[in-house]
């Protein structure tokens, strides 16, 4: 009888050892998932203003005010133009002899 009663006792620690570990498996796990979701949380509230932004980026009027503040871009007018006549188209070519056929302009 106190065999049984040694080895039951036995058997009630390492079953209540094993219920202590196993709750604390459970809490850090618990844990880790709420990190987790957290973690994601910030992630979708990065993306979306990531997509804020890059809807921002290629509207037309933020392009035009990039170009001309940082490509010093203007628009055309007449005033600026730049005319080449045929005879200063000609002397082109003649620039480019070094060049292979294929790249030289065609008069």
């Amino acid at each position: 009888m106190t065999r049984l009663n040694f080895v039951l006792l036995i058997a009630v620690l390492f079953t209540a050892m094993y219920l202590v570990n196993v709750q604390y498996e459970s809490r850090r796990l618990t844990s880790d998932m709420e990190r987790a979701a957290l973690e994601a949380r910030k992630l979708d509230a990065e993306r979306e203003r990531l997509e804020l932004e890059k809807q921002e980026q290629v509207t037309l009027r933020h392009v035009e005010k990039q170009a001309r503040e940082k490509l010093q871009m203007r628009p055309i007018t007449p005033s600026v133009t730049h005319y080449i006549s045929a005879s200063s188209a000609a002397a082109v070519p003649a620039q480019g002899a070094d060049k292979p056929a294929s790249l030289r302009a065609s008069p």
